[in-house]
């Protein structure tokens, strides 16, 4: 399935969120990434169409299967990719943010073989 960066980073966020958090709302997603309410209630449209995600009508928001599966698979690329950078030498800060921008342009094989290659050390 073809997701783009952004509706990625918002999964990802929504899946963060919902281990912090009682119940995740479009505020608390905004208050996150820093972005204004509009721009997230438009992207929330968006995931929605997509069915990759649910709004209750008290506002709050939950990953639907594939909505969930994404964004599990994006957090652990970036889990991965920021440790290892950092076990590199590379300053957590630059790893992780680092890690936030590979995680999204690395193919599923590149991925598989550094996470074969890190748990093997």
């Amino acid at each position: 399935m073809i997701i783009n960066e952004s509706a990625e980073n918002y999964l990802e966020t929504i899946l963060i969120l919902s281990h912090r958090l009682p119940v995740v709302r479009a505020v608390d997603i905004s208050a996150e990434l820093g972005f204004k309410k509009s721009s997230v209630s438009i992207a929330m449209k968006n995931l929605r169409e997509k069915n990759h995600i649910a709004v209750a009508k008290s506002g709050f928001i939950t990953l639907t299967e594939s909505g969930r599966a994404i964004a599990e698979e994006i957090y652990e690329r970036h889990l991965l990719l920021s440790s290892w950078l950092t076990a590199l030498g590379v300053d957590p800060k630059t790893a992780a943010e680092d890690a936030c921008k590979i995680e999204h342009v690395i193919s599923r094989e590149s991925f598989e073989a550094i996470k074969k290659h890190v748990n093997q050390n």
